[in-house]
């Protein structure tokens, strides 16, 4: 079951998926002197019907498939925030579709995604409302360079999992999503992530801590810290769940400064700040559930055709209500990829382990897999956003 050709993620996110259901009509900003404007999504959709699916190409190469053995069967990992740098892909725009994909994109975001990514300036590129999005589309397109080049890897895939963001683009390949309506909510969501993590001071903090280690205890201590310098109501608590003895925290900036002041009392080893704009995934994020549940609330979910494994949980996605719930859920609460990655790898003693192929900019997700599962991590590999040596056909 499952294919890349099974999602047929559309242009316009109509064919094939039914008419969308109530759009909300939203204005999204804009670059400052780039002459654009988002479209709504309802007025994306209806000018956009009929137009040709990126992605067509890999769709027709994976029509059906027989179950793979374990060892032949493949999981593609979608990365997130912090992945993005200037120049990524480059190397992908030679591949069936990435361009309409991209064209596509400056259409629902309004201003020129494409030129961002490739030119920077990396201030504007680093920024949560643009480089969410900007994760979303490269990843998707480094599956064009995939099944350009290894179709038999999409054809088999068994299992996806997209980190924060990244959930997003698993949940397009997977078919639940189409790209159009997934992207329109990805922007929601990163320009309301953006508002809220303007309105507090607050950030982020990677840990590297001894197994004596108790990260409760050091952030409640920090959250009394914070209440002794008269902040009213402080967040301090785990954000991201990333591998064994490694910990991402996050809250206001002052519970932050405690905890590195303080590293050797909470057997923290190595503390660093991270750099991004905001607590994610932490109570602070709470101005941004509304408006992403909105937009989802308006397009239409469908029951996953591979295995996609949720962030809130590490479990996989049952149902499109399922989905739906969890990724509002998900902007509010710690990323649980640690676990996810358990329950991705779980199998029988003796089982061979699928071929794992990081899709999007960056490594991040195999350095942390190598943490979490050396005998999966034997079997991953990357698709670089640059260029390669095998030229794309144009």
């Amino acid at each position: 079951m499952g294919s890349w050709a099974a999602a047929t993620w559309r242009l316009g996110g109509c064919s094939g998926r039914g008419a969308l259901r109530g759009a909300p009509r939203r204005r999204g900003s804009s670059r400052p002197g780039d002459g654009h404007r988002a479209a709504s999504l309802s007025d994306l959709l209806q000018s956009s019907v009929g137009a040709e699916e990126p992605g067509a190409a890999a769709a027709a190469a994976a029509s059906s498939r027989e179950r793979p053995c374990p060892r032949e069967g493949t999981v593609l990992l979608f990365p997130g925030q912090g992945s993005q740098f200037v120049g990524m892909g480059r190397g992908l725009l030679g591949y069936p579709g990435v361009r309409d994909m991209y064209r596509l994109a400056e259409k629902v975001l309004g201003y020129d995604l494409l030129s961002l990514c490739l030119e920077g300036p990396r201030d504007e590129l680093d920024r949560t409302q643009r480089c969410q999005p900007a994760v979303f589309v490269a990843s998707l397109a480094a599956v064009e360079k995939l099944n350009h080049q290894q179709p038999e890897v999409v054809q088999r895939c068994v299992a996806a999992a997209g980190y924060s963001v990244g959930e997003f683009a698993a949940l397009v390949f997977a078919g639940a999503l189409s790209f159009a309506e997934a992207l329109y909510a990805v922007k929601v969501r990163a320009e309301a992530m953006q508002k809220a993590s303007e309105a507090v001071p607050s950030g982020m903090l990677s840990v590297i801590g001894r197994r004596e280690a108790n990260y409760k205890f050091a952030c409640l201590e920090a959250r009394k810290h914070c209440e002794s310098l008269g902040i009213a109501n402080p967040v301090c608590a785990v954000s991201n769940y990333l591998f064994p003895d490694c910990r991402v925290v996050a809250g206001h900036l002052q519970a932050l400064e405690f905890l590195q002041e303080n590293a050797r009392k909470y057997y923290f080893t190595r503390t660093k700040m991270l750099p991004v704009s905001g607590a994610f995934h932490t109570r602070l994020m709470e101005p941004a559930v509304e408006p992403l549940a909105e937009v989802l609330k308006s397009i239409e979910i469908q029951k996953p055709l591979v295995c996609v494994y949720s962030n809130v949980d590490g479990k996989k996605y049952m149902h499109s209500k399922h989905i739906q719930k969890l990724l509002v859920k998900q902007v509010v609460s710690p990323v649980m990829w640690e676990q996810t990655m358990h329950s991705v790898y779980e199998r029988k003693q003796g089982t061979e382990f699928p071929y794992t192929y990081e899709v999007g900019p960056g490594k991040q997700l195999g350095a942390i897999l190598k943490k979490c599962n050396l005998k999966a991590w034997k079997q991953y590999n990357h698709v670089d956003a640059l260029e390669d040596e095998e030229a794309a056909e144009t």
